[in-house]
């Protein structure tokens, strides 16, 4: 078994109610003045907000609101957020909603406890973070993860970059996790933290080490069993979001695949996120209708990388039975086009919203995605900023 470090500090409380204990929940984790991070509206509208502020208000909590949270989470409103905790003295923030509100509350987190440097910096990599804040959640999205991950997005719309941080100081301190308070999702948004679970799990699955033989079965068994109860319940809570049994295996699958466990041993990609990540900084679309539009051409571009590995995904996860392992592989990586295609998610720029881009733009997208020069793109087939180009061009249709 190849070597590794798990660290899953977040406290989790799942079960139908347990927002309940949200302030008791705070101040066990230290927390004395809140700054509360919630996004556009729903959480208004369902009663949420008003439960867990009245909750804090009985606990004697001083609290600040924070709301507009939006999709692809937004610089500005971190940097915000993080003078109003600031000039309110506050010792922690306190997330309600999914992934944006999440990642933008780890960032006025981090904002907060070093005052003297503007965030941005930490996600370009030009300050080390060594401290922050404690970050509670109260989750309503099962999607990105964020709430027990050490990654956290961030997206400049001033200059049209979108970029990720990863450090433990991200880790939540705990992560109240009701299944049913996803029941009144959009079916778009339902749909698209689907595909983010599975490529979380994906872009781990996918690695240096397999390539050189080097797996640890029990990783790959995880990660193969949870996209099977993902690609199984998708369609369940489609059809009836309220179905607890279904949404529940979804969210806890979304927590599993983003805590780290399904990597365990080896060496992250992440090269569909990356270009994901592009489209959404240029475009604004949905993270998740961002992966799936790039997944299938990034597959089909590294499939010859190791098309036993491809050929082991399709076997285990879609359970095809060609012998040879190209054809299992082309195999697989169509049915898992297909599927993103039955839960209404975008295969490529067009159906992304986007339309045809022309060479120009294309060009621009793989040099940001390369960082200007500075890096290549993912570990499981290195990729350089004209292979990210082919990628782009695959999907340009």
């Amino acid at each position: 078994m190849q070597s590794f470090i798990q660290y899953t500090p977040t406290e989790i409380v799942f079960g139908p109610g347990v927002e309940s204990q949200t302030a008791q929940l705070v101040k066990k984790h230290g927390g004395t003045k809140v700054l509360v991070v919630y996004g556009t509206g729903s959480i208004e509208k369902s009663g949420l907000l008003g439960k867990i502020t009245d909750q804090l208000a009985s606990e004697g909590i001083p609290h600040l609101m924070h709301g507009g949270a939006t999709p692809n989470p937004h610089l500005s409103f971190a940097r915000a957020g993080v003078k109003a905790a600031i000039a309110f003295g506050v010792d922690f923030i306190l997330a309600i909603g999914g992934g944006s509100a999440i990642d933008a509350a780890k960032a006025v987190a981090h904002g907060t406890k070093n005052p003297e440097i503007d965030i941005w910096k930490f996600w370009l990599r030009e300050e080390p973070l060594t401290k922050s804040l404690p970050i509670g959640v109260v989750l309503t999205i099962s999607a990105a993860g964020s709430e027990t991950s050490n990654s956290a997005v961030l997206t400049n719309t001033e200059e049209g970059l979108k970029r990720g941080l990863n450090t433990d100081f991200n880790r939540p301190a705990f992560a109240i996790m009701n299944p049913e308070l996803t029941y009144t999702l959009p079916r778009f948004q339902i749909s698209c933290g689907i595909t983010d679970i599975m490529m979380h799990t994906l872009d781990r699955y996918f690695s240096p080490e397999a390539n050189e033989g080097k797996v640890n079965e029990m990783t790959d068994e995880i990660a193969e069993s949870l996209l099977r109860v993902v690609i199984k319940n998708g369609p369940l809570v489609l059809q009836n979001p309220e179905d607890y049994q279904a949404q529940s295996e979804i969210m806890w699958c979304g927590s599993l695949s983003h805590n780290g466990i399904c990597g365990l041993g080896r060496t992250m990609d992440f090269s569909v996120h990356q270009l994901g990540h592009e489209l959404g900084g240029s475009f604004d679309v949905a993270h998740g209708a961002s992966l799936t539009t790039m997944w299938g051409s990034w597959a089909r571009y590294c499939l010859d990388v190791n098309p036993a590995r491809f050929a082991r995904y399709a076997r285990k996860v879609w359970g095809v039975t060609q012998n040879d392992d190209y054809t299992a592989a082309k195999e697989g990586i169509e049915k898992t086009v297909e599927y993103f295609k039955s839960i209404d998610m975008p295969t490529c720029f067009t159906e992304l919203g986007i339309g045809i881009q022309s060479d120009e733009v294309l060009e621009q997208l793989s040099y940001s995605c390369v960082h200007f020069g500075k890096r290549l793109v993912g570990s499981f087939k290195p990729l350089k900023k004209e292979d990210i180009f082919a990628i782009y061009k695959a999907a340009n249709k």
